[in-house]
């Protein structure tokens, strides 16, 4: 490929070049890895596989869309896949030296600075704690580390648009375009949609009576009204995704009247809030079990099994709507349209 700039052969024009593709590799490898670690599959061997770590990373970055004020968990979905497949695009767009300077490389720094943005909002908002997502769980970086890493990111192309500016080659556009085509489809091929976000439908009395006979009490009365009512166990992980999820729509939707009762062992009481921040959220801890498990038994239907988390959508002690499936069912836009509903 020519330099898009007239330069000798020199041994440093060589040095610039070898240099210079050796680090538009490492990114383009980095691009893909980010990628990868938030798609929601693992590799073992050489086979794809879906694992429940994978999963949470994907649910954990899909779900910071709903933190910044979008309402349906669908288009939440949509948006994080396309994100993904975006940062898999511009690692392609380097790997294939598609329009470097003409796009690529301002691309990259436009998306990193976004992503900047984003993390100092997280940082006002939540302080400079826990896990960014940014390699999902792979590699652990608080919201600080990683906005350094996406400046040394910026500054390396930077860099690259000086020492390693790369013409365009013939039918680069048509490359380009199966290129972007694969980049933007393969997310939305190994981590399919989950569109049924909708709550199922319940007609199932609950005795509440229990949670007001010992003391504390919740300072609400969820016997009157209606409630996201949702019991959980405190070494359950997947009451700490719902948890999670809870909190995210509490602060964006304070009009929602959700409220969490927690069963389990007090020592991981602390541990469950640090991985959820879900303190915020009204709750209660609630030492006795059978009672607990009773409350969660009483919206079984035929063919249901008990388990938490257990989350009612509770109108006057009846059970109105159940989320089956959990944290896919906590779609904050089906929670305002039944608070509304007469």
């Amino acid at each position: 490929m020519d330099s898009a700039l007239p330069e000798s052969k020199t041994g440093l024009f060589y040095l610039k070049r070898v240099f210079g593709f050796i680090l538009l590799m490492a990114m383009a490898a980095t691009f893909f890895y980010s990628a990868y670690t938030k798609s929601g599959v693992e590799f073992r061997g050489f086979r794809l596989v879906d694992t429940p770590n994978a999963t949470n990373a994907f649910d954990s970055f899909q779900w910071t869309f709903l933190d910044l004020g979008i309402s349906s968990m669908v288009t939440a979905g949509v948006i994080a896949r396309v994100l993904i497949g975006f940062e898999f695009m511009l690692g392609l767009f380097l790997l294939f030296h598609i329009y470097l300077r003409k796009f690529t490389y301002k691309a990259i720094i436009a998306v990193l600075t976004v992503f900047i943005i984003y993390l100092l909002v997280v940082i006002l908002k939540q302080g400079n704690s826990g896990n960014c997502g940014c390699f999902g769980n792979k590699v652990s970086m608080t919201p600080l580390n990683a906005i350094w890493k996406n400046v040394a990111m910026i500054a390396v192309t930077v860099l690259l648009m000086y020492i390693y500016p790369v013409k365009p080659y013939r039918h680069q556009e048509y490359v380009g375009m199966v290129v972007a085509a694969i980049g933007f489809t393969v997310p939305f091929v190994v981590n399919m949609m989950y569109v049924g976000t909708a709550p199922v439908k319940y007609a199932n009395p609950i005795d509440l009576n229990p949670l007001y006979q010992y003391t504390p009490a919740p300072a609400v009365d969820l016997r009157k009204g209606k409630h996201i009512l949702a019991l959980m166990s405190l070494t359950c992980p997947h009451c700490k995704k719902a948890a999670y999820l809870l909190q995210v729509i509490h602060r964006e939707h304070p009009e929602i009247p959700i409220f969490i009762v927690l069963d389990g062992p007090e020592p991981y009481l602390k541990a469950f809030f640090d991985e959820t921040h879900a303190e915020h959220v009204p709750y209660l801890f609630f030492r006795h079990t059978k009672e607990f498990e009773d409350m969660v038994n009483s919206g079984l239907k035929k063919g249901d099994h008990g388990g938490v988390p257990t989350i009612f959508w509770v109108n006057n002690g009846m059970i109105e709507y159940k989320s089956v499936y959990a944290y896919y069912q906590l779609d904050p836009k089906y929670m305002v349209h039944w608070l509304n509903a007469k």
